[in-house]
């Protein structure tokens, strides 16, 4: 467990902690309105956040007790829980957010050093150790605070949280070369999320 695990909690924390303070006082209508991802509302992003804490902590458990806990029991169990976020009060969606957040937080302190080195397998089928599931969650909660449309952009996000990301998305798209620009604007680019780049090709979203 290297650098990166280690910021990747820290990551993990603020942006639980801008998530949080997105969410804080919205009302049903606040829920209902569009996030920044097509076809989402603010309710079905924050139940999908909801929804990736307990599926990570599926992992986490897995990790811990070397029982085999996939994240979702299919891609159709997947997909309610994002759409109970169309349903359910504004209450209900901030506490399930809050919850399942500190219920992550807690299962993931309990891990021996030793346990984060067991091999889980991730949603998309990649076989790693339970010491990446940090970052799988700093990218969710770090990325989707900017998508909750509540004046978080960019950036506010961590600069070593963007450098770790941005590197990851070149590799990920096999790109070679990045438009000159600023760190959170690349960041912004990359992910497919809305940017003030000039003459940068249009990128589908990731994540």
């Amino acid at each position: 467990m290297g650098r990166v695990f280690a910021d990747a909690r820290r990551w993990t924390a603020e942006g639980t902690r801008l998530l949080l303070e997105g969410v804080a006082g919205l009302d049903e209508s606040g829920f209902s309105a569009p996030s920044g991802l097509p076809g989402w509302t603010r309710g079905h992003l924050v139940a999908h956040l909801s929804s990736n804490a307990e599926a990570l902590g599926n992992l986490v458990h897995w990790a811990a007790t070397g029982v085999e806990t996939p994240m979702y029991a299919s891609t159709e169990a997947r997909a309610a829980g994002i759409a109970k976020g169309g349903t359910m009060s504004a209450e209900a969606l901030g506490s399930w957010l809050t919850t399942s957040a500190e219920t992550l937080e807690k299962a993931m302190d309990r891990l021996t050093e030793e346990q984060w080195q067991h091999e889980i397998v991730t949603a998309q089928g990649r076989t790693v150790p339970a010491a990446e599931i940090p970052w799988l969650r700093a990218r969710e909660v770090c990325v989707h605070a900017v998508d909750l449309n509540r004046g978080i952009g960019f950036a506010e996000l961590p600069e070593d949280f963007l450098t770790t990301l941005v590197g990851e998305i070149t590799a990920k798209r096999g790109l070679t070369e990045l438009p000159h620009g600023r760190l959170p604007e690349v960041a912004a680019w990359l992910a497919g999320r809305p940017h003030t780049l000039a003459d940068a090709a249009a990128l589908g979203p990731w994540l």
